[in-house]
């Protein structure tokens, strides 16, 4: 499956201040997102499941895709529309064969190999980072730059979406390199306006998608 999407949706309830995470994702939805990742690693399987439930009934709503991170009995649970793995978790091969061909499966990388490895073994598409310094990633790998990006990008036979440090104001750099999309946490989850924000990301990747330098097919490159 193709992602249909230019612009994904991570979230990180600790990144939203006061406001509840379904208020959150409710306000992106109406901004114009139309794919969320559940990415909350720290909550207990059960909370897990019963935030996925909520989020689950927001995106029915708004016609958008979720995908449960890392978490294939909680995506099961609430019949997400796929998992998201981390660079770690299971081979991507593995959870094809659980999931079939009916859901999506994306999948962390990091590096070019990962990128290869992930698209052999079945995934739908990649997240490829943090091309940027970022918090949320300095404790796992020093950013890639734009350079790997755009090579990762050249040689992928799966969409690549540019992940960490992703702002509004960078998105026209990381789509001029090739990316499909980008993969955006703190610059929706953590303003102070989610709606705006969301509607102002979304129409700024849009606005980029023509100066890909790949080919939307992702079998042949321009550059």
């Amino acid at each position: 499956m193709t992602p249909d999407w230019l612009l994904y949706l991570i979230t990180d309830r600790h990144l939203a201040g006061q406001r509840q995470l379904p208020e959150t994702v409710a306000d992106a939805l109406r901004g114009g997102v139309r794919a969320i990742q559940l990415r909350e690693k720290d909550l207990a399987p059960r909370a897990l499941l019963e935030l996925a439930a909520e989020v689950r009934a927001l995106t029915n709503s708004a016609r958008a895709v979720l995908l449960i991170n890392d978490r294939i009995d909680v995506m099961l649970a609430v019949d997400a529309d796929g998992v998201h793995l981390r660079a770690d978790s299971l081979p991507t091969r593995a959870v094809r064969r659980i999931l079939g061909p009916g859901k999506l499966i994306g999948v962390s990388t990091h590096s070019i190999e990962a990128v290869w490895r992930a698209a052999d073994e079945g995934a739908d598409f990649v997240t490829f980072g943090p091309v940027f310094e970022t918090p949320s990633k300095i404790r796992y790998c020093p950013p890639v730059g734009v350079g790997a990006l755009a090579e990762a990008c050249r040689h992928s036979g799966v969409p690549v979406f540019a992940l960490g440090g992703i702002t509004r104001d960078r998105i026209a750099a990381v789509m001029g390199a090739g990316a499909h999309g980008v993969a955006v946490i703190s610059e929706i989850i953590a303003a102070r306006d989610i709606q705006s924000a969301a509607r102002a990301c979304v129409a700024t990747v849009s606005a980029s998608e023509g100066s890909r330098a790949v080919d939307p097919s992702f079998r042949r490159c321009y550059n």
